[in-house]
């Protein structure tokens, strides 16, 4: 379901060259209807988290997967920038609420020492969406164009809401594949998880919203999407640049980066529940992305092939520090905040989006190239990668129920 939603939020990236050319748009532009989308997107974070705890998860979603699905096809049919702008904006409200809703759908399966992976195995369909999709949409763009690639793909989610309805349920209490002996388990584990955290924190307010933690959560999450998407929107471009490639080509070597960030998630997650530790996994992850990045456009002008390999493995900082970042909220507040938490920190972080784009459109507009822009993108991780490190120690803040 993820897959789908982030394959419709990001196959602008590949039509954004040909796209440009038909609206008549610059690179400032460009970088702005592609990341006007997160704006919109802070819309319906925190009431989504709300209503998929209070209400259903499923449900909710069920409902999100009819809107988005028009809403991106909509964006197939546009004749100018200002009606690309008005879409995208739509497009960003109806998915605005997916997110916090999946994760409050996790942590009604998954108890404190699975959910890292549990997170990571559902978030692999951020990088994995790219891996399916662009070779496929450069396959569709080179034998039709944008407006088809984009209706396609626009109707996807409302082929998977017959599957999602069939085979999804809230909770383990509802479905009836689980065995006595697996819902008696996760029953009592998560039920003793939620009973410690609301034994310390019994009686959590709005100012939760305000502690330190969080804050550095949401600026955390805002500098990795600077990075992400100003790298996820803009690589497309650059690779064309840089060597007149088929978009089918260009669409097999942008599912190269983001197979290393498949590669990274798994594996990092993992360690970090053996482990238990939240902060070194992710300050290491964002560490190896930008000093890659950096190293790759440093090489760029002598060794492309090296530079190219530098740049898939930025997907390391990008993608990498996923399970466990997420795995704090859950973890380490009561169960009727974690989910408007969650919300609150991918909404006000999601704003990276906007920002990364544009900056790296600006400084190509006013440069002529993109090496100015996936430099800035490097050192904003490193300084993420800082950041971490002021995180508490969610070993000791889950024992004492403080985020």
């Amino acid at each position: 379901m993820y897959t789908i939603s982030y394959v419709d939020r990001t196959n602008i990236s590949m039509a954004l060259p040909a796209m440009s050319r038909d609206l008549r748009m610059d690179p400032v532009q460009a970088g702005n209807v592609a990341g006007v989308f997160f704006w919109s997107y802070l819309l319906l974070q925190i009431p989504a988290g709300y209503l998929a705890n209070r209400w259903s998860a499923k449900r909710l979603i069920s409902i999100l997967l009819v809107v988005w699905g028009f809403c991106a096809a909509g964006c197939g049919l546009v004749h100018t920038y200002r009606e690309l702008w008005v879409m995208r904006v739509l497009l960003g409200i109806a998915e605005s609420g997916v997110w916090p809703a999946t994760l409050v759908l996790l942590s009604h399966w998954f108890p404190r020492n699975e959910r890292a992976r549990a997170n990571a195995l559902w978030m692999v369909c951020l990088p994995l969406a790219v891996v399916i999709s662009s070779p496929f949409s450069g396959w569709v763009l080179d034998h039709w164009n944008w407006r088809v690639m984009m209706i396609v793909e626009g109707a996807l989610p409302l082929l998977w809401l017959i599957i999602w309805q069939v085979f999804i349920d809230d909770r383990p209490s509802e479905a009836k594949w689980i065995s006595a002996a697996e819902l008696n388990y996760l029953e009592s584990t998560l039920e003793n998880e939620a009973v410690a955290l609301e034994r310390v924190d019994p009686n959590p307010s709005l100012g939760t919203f305000f502690r330190p933690q969080v804050l550095l959560l949401v600026l955390i999450s805002f500098l990795r999407n600077i990075t992400d998407f100003g790298f996820l929107i803009w690589l497309p471009s650059a690779l064309e640049s840089a060597k007149k490639l088929s978009n089918t080509t260009t669409g097999v070597l942008l599912a190269l980066p983001f197979s290393v960030g498949i590669v990274s998630m798994i594996l990092n997650s993992w360690h970090s529940d053996k482990s238990g530790e939240r902060r070194g996994h992710m300050s290491v992850t964002f560490a190896v992305g930008g000093i890659f990045l950096i190293a790759g456009v440093l090489m760029s002008g002598q060794w492309p092939g090296l530079a190219f390999a530098c740049i898939c493995l930025t997907a390391v900082g990008t993608n990498g520090h996923l399970g466990p970042f997420w795995a704090i909220p859950t973890e380490t507040l009561p169960r009727k905040l974690a989910g408007p938490v969650m919300g609150f920190v991918n909404s006000v972080g999601n704003l990276g989006a906007f920002f990364g784009s544009l900056a790296v459109g600006y400084l190509n507009k006013h440069t002529g190239g993109f090496l100015y822009g996936f430099g800035l993108l490097g050192i904003v991780l490193l300084v993420a990668s800082t950041l971490c490190l002021f995180l508490s120690d969610t070993r000791s803040s889950a024992a004492a129920g403080k985020l």
